[in-house]
């Protein structure tokens, strides 16, 4: 017998049998009747020899040697795909959620759906795609016979090598080089059939792949061992130290609001103040409590930041926020003379024998969540157009009360403007709960909430009313980030209405005056152009807006109003609150009580890495309470045309084309419902110069003018808020858009 060819392997897969050589179709450069032994491909990557006896055409193949071939076959690309798969998708999902423990905390997700998640991004993808190639192979074997079907079958295999190649390319190109968009995808494509190619041509490349198989595994234990998110799956049993009661001192009812991503300055008008017009309830709340208005958060990120408050310790290690990795925290040293009621969002610094109802707490998405939640951001890491890796955080939302199932009704509010029912119950479902806490109780009580407002997404009106946007519209950038801080803005009006109705519950219960009330945020945010967020650049550019937040301290039976300026850093805020509260912090904070001393004034200190402290000039403070400190933007444009009528304008010819991509949201608008389409987003030609002015109408009125931008990634060129509610009727609505002239004029554009 011959030596059976090493050269390559052929376009077929044929396994070795007795009595089913493969056909003259089968062999590479086959022509006549050569009966020759040829090396036939398999989608293992290897040539295996053929026997060379010939056999009539189309005889059966003996069925436990085809069995046998096809399991090997089968196995082999099973383990080559669960490679790639391992590379594409496991490691970068386990690589951007183990870095974020967060992402689990907020979703409420326990051991069990985190290591379901884990095991779906590891086994489901390859499965999916061996299995869609193994079954449409036996298909093929059926319909066209067992050559043609393992041709059809070795075909798909490569395919599919070659697309997870061309993923993996994309994601590579993205971190080496600037290209994006279709040049990437053509880049992408050419080493995906490089590699088809050698998988085809060597037999080496299979191997290769085999061996990688490991990397899932690999990728698997550091998620699970190593990774910060290894304090949720294997949360440790350390428990923390309670706090005593100080002789001879009562305990009063406790408290606290944290909110997120609130930047003092945004409180403030021009002058330092708050303004209580937009404010009203800041404003009271001001007016009968101590002010720290030189309070500063000590990270711009709330998994440090969040533990550094309820610790009374600078971040020191890249932990999880979780009560595993912070034993000795707010809730463990009030534990002991206090009944905790807590409400978190992105930690569980709280154990479970001191909040043991916390897993039924209404941010509960569970398994089904984070799928969800992690599809996408497999969708931003593969996209040839995303520019940057997505954060997990942006998922971050408070889901409303509909949204969670609470059929409860909240108490009726006294503003009624404040729709607190009717709007598809949008109220926050865990500012709902925790609202619910606040009653008089025989044992102390410690009523706490994180609340993610006025953090984005910004998706609020004042009223309540909800609107959406879409994915991918930037914060920065000329356009772009006025309209952002307009958002968050309008949100933080919201955010004012909530307190409002905290404030009017603690007043019918009684709690108010007998209450140590605390509210403060743990991070502002920078909407200075170019350096929009909380990243390391604002902080460096623009500290006043990243570090300087509201701190609002009434103590029991306090009225009056006071402003302190001493220089508080934010680990002095558990030392502060224990201290009013009467109870002994058993371990060294780096903070001090407010009560017992005061910090010398001295430079900020900051964490954008956990031990690595920045100073920040303590000369910043004047620029905030001076008004000085905030982002400096164009005004609204146009502000003579909001709320006029198209009727009564000059208008002019049609000036070309317009595409408004939320257009479809405006054929039926429920009012009942909550929700409107207050953000209008769309395109213009290229032609349309950026700057160029737009008016929006609804129902024939203006409703906001906003200008031409630079596309964003989903190609959005302008983005325009209407605020105004009551140009949004029941039923069928009309959009149109109008070029604004310089001299007034509205030209039409169709769309």
């Amino acid at each position: 017998m011959a030596e059976p060819a090493t050269t390559g392997p052929a376009p077929d897969d044929v396994p070795p049998t007795d009595d089913a050589p493969p056909t003259d179709e089968a062999r590479p450069g086959a022509s006549g009747g050569d009966a020759g032994p040829v090396a036939a491909a398999t989608p293992g990557g290897d040539a295996e020899p053929v026997a060379a006896e010939p056999v009539a055409a189309g005889a059966p193949e003996r069925p436990g040697v085809a069995a046998r071939s096809w399991r090997r076959v089968e196995s082999r690309a099973l383990v080559e795909i669960v490679a790639l798969c391992g590379l594409v998708i496991t490691q970068p999902l386990l690589d951007v959620t183990g870095k974020s423990p967060d992402f689990f905390l907020f979703h409420g997700a326990g051991r069990r759906d985190i290591l379901l998640l884990v095991a779906a991004y590891t086994v489901l993808p390859p499965l999916v795609l061996w299995g869609t190639g193994a079954l449409l192979g036996l298909l093929g074997r059926r319909v066209a016979g067992p050559a043609r079907g393992r041709a059809v079958r070795a075909v798909l295999h490569t395919t599919t090598l070659g697309l997870l190649l061309a993923a993996l390319a994309v994601q590579v190109g993205k971190q080496l080089t600037p290209v994006r968009g279709a040049p990437l995808v053509v880049l992408a494509v050419a080493v995906g059939a490089a590699g088809a190619y050698a998988y085809r041509r060597w037999q080496v490349t299979g191997q290769v792949l085999r061996v990688a198989a490991v990397g899932p595994l690999v990728f698997v234990l550091l998620f699970v061992f190593a990774s910060p998110a290894s304090a949720v799956v294997l949360p440790g049993e350390r428990s923390g130290a309670a706090g005593a009661s100080r002789g001879g001192v009562s305990h009063p009812p406790v408290v606290m609001l944290i909110l997120d991503e609130f930047p003092l300055t945004s409180l403030l008008d021009a002058s330092g103040a708050i303004d209580a017009r937009r404010y009203p309830n800041f404003a009271r709340l001001a007016g009968e409590s101590t002010w720290y208005r030189n309070a500063t958060g000590v990270s711009g990120y709330t998994p440090y930041a969040l533990p550094a408050m309820l610790t009374g310790r600078y971040p020191g290690e890249q932990q999880a926020p979780h009560h595993s990795r912070y034993p000795d925290n707010l809730f463990t040293v009030f534990a002991g003379p206090y009944q905790i009621r807590a409400q978190e969002s992105i930690t569980q610094l709280c154990p479970p024998r001191v909040c043991p109802d916390r897993a039924a707490g209404s941010a509960r998405g569970g398994l089904p969540t984070l799928l969800r939640e992690s599809a996408t951001l497999l969708e931003q890491i593969v996209s040839p157009s995303e520019t940057g890796q997505r954060d997990p955080e942006d998922s971050y939302r408070e889901i409303t009360r509909r949204e969670a199932g609470d059929a409860d009704e909240p108490p009726p509010p006294t503003d009624p403007q404040f729709r607190w029912g009717a709007l598809d119950e949008n109220q926050p479902a865990r500012f709902a709960d925790f609202l619910a806490t606040l009653r008089p109780t025989v044992r102390p009580t410690l009523h706490f909430l994180h609340l993610l407002l006025p953090h984005s997404p910004w998706n609020y009106l004042p009223s309540g009313i909800r609107y959406g946007s879409p994915d991918g519209m930037p914060n920065d950038g000329d356009g772009w980030v006025e309209l952002a801080h307009r958002r968050h803005l309008l949100q933080l009006e919201y955010t004012d209405r909530l307190l409002g109705e905290t404030l009017r519950r603690l007043d019918e219960t009684g709690l108010y005056d007998d209450a140590l009330v605390v509210l403060t945020a743990d991070h502002g945010v920078s909407f200075t152009p170019g350096v929009q967020g909380r990243g390391l650049g604002a902080v460096q550019r623009v500290p006043g807006e990243v570090l300087w937040v509201p701190l609002f301290v009434k103590r029991p039976g306090q009225r009056a109003g006071a402003v302190d300026d001493r220089n508080w850093e934010h680990v002095d805020l558990l030392p502060t609150v224990a201290d009013l509260a009467g109870v002994e912090v058993p371990w060294r904070t780096d903070g001090a009580s407010a009560l017992r001393t005061t910090r010398a004034p001295a430079d900020k200190h900051y964490y954008d890495q956990p031990g690595q402290p920045r100073t920040v000039p303590a000369g910043v403070f004047a620029d905030v309470v001076a008004g000085r400190a905030g982002p400096v933007l164009p005004a609204q444009p146009r502000p003579d045309l909001i709320g006029r009528s198209v009727a009564e304008l000059p208008l002019g010819s049609e000036a070309g084309s317009v595409t408004v991509r939320n257009r479809s949201d405006f054929d039926q608008i429920d009012q009942t419902g909550g929700r409107l389409p207050a953000l209008v987003y769309g395109t213009v030609p290229d032609s349309v110069p950026n700057g160029t002015l737009l008016a929006v109408a609804v129902n024939g009125r203006i409703g906001a003018v906003a200008p031409v931008v630079p596309p964003d990634p989903g190609g959005q060129r302008f983005g325009a808020l209407v605020t105004d509610e009551s140009l949004f009727l029941p039923g069928r609505n009309t959009v149109d858009v109008f070029q604004v002239t310089d001299t007034g004029t509205l030209r039409p554009l169709r769309d």
